[in-house]
């Protein structure tokens, strides 16, 4: 079964006033997608500057379309996809 491996890092030194509200958008929209069995692991980095996701069951243009579509999308530094195929 394939993955996505998703790692989005954000700029964290200009954070808008509403970035709580973000947060709080982008947490509803994640547990949306993990109970649609899309996302199938989320991890944050101990800084919380960036997230890794893998997601499942869909291509590497439906996972864009998803990513760019995360609350927290407008305030991206780096994203990079990986394309990954489970082995065990």
């Amino acid at each position: 079964m394939n993955r996505i491996q998703v790692i989005l890092s954000i700029d964290m030194t200009n954070l808008p006033e509403n970035f709580q509200e973000l947060v709080k958008h982008e947490q509803e929209v994640l547990f949306k997608l993990k109970e649609d069995g899309v996302l199938e692991h989320f991890f944050l980095t101990n800084t919380k500057d960036a997230a890794v996701m893998i997601l499942k069951d869909i291509d590497e243009t439906e996972a864009k379309n998803l990513i760019e579509s995360l609350p927290l999308y407008q305030l991206k530094k780096n994203v990079e996809y990986l394309n990954l195929t489970k082995q065990f």
